[in-house]
């Protein structure tokens, strides 16, 4: 199921954002939690969260800052779902592009954002310290 954050994931969460992400976004779960404007949806299983994705909105567009799978429930297409379900939220809200960066050469995140309708923008030479970046982009529809 995917349904909205609540004060008391936070702790799962962030163990999940720590185990799942090599760069995670330190401090930007807490405001999330909190609810607009930072967009937090959360995949859960018999109550218990098992991935998030969140988003920063600014005027029409929103920024996807983190999606994150437990280990054990990645590949069963949670990470699709939480992605839809953003969408479907951002959408309902206005937004009409979401976007994203990620490592040139990070082909698996590359595919999966290939798959879930996102194409690249711009190629971010010096967006990590160690290499490129993409910027990709996903159109909602209104």
């Amino acid at each position: 199921m995917i349904r909205p954050a609540r004060p008391a994931d936070l702790g799962r969460l962030r163990a999940i954002q720590l185990a799942s992400l090599a760069e995670p976004w330190d401090g930007l779960l807490e405001p999330a939690i909190d609810g607009p404007p930072v967009v937090l949806v959360v995949a859960d299983e018999a109550d218990e969260p098992i991935g998030y994705a969140v988003a920063i909105p600014q005027d029409t567009v929103a920024y996807l800052a983190e999606l994150a799978v437990a280990a054990g429930h990645r590949g069963e297409g949670r990470g699709s779902r939480l992605l839809t379900a953003l969408c479907d939220r951002l959408t309902a809200d206005g937004f009409e592009r979401l976007e994203l960066t990620v490592r040139a050469d990070d082909e698996r995140a590359r595919g999966f954002y290939d798959s879930n309708g996102f194409a690249e923008q711009e190629r971010l030479p010096d967006h990590y310290e160690d290499g490129a970046g993409l910027l990709l982009a996903r159109p909602l529809q209104n």
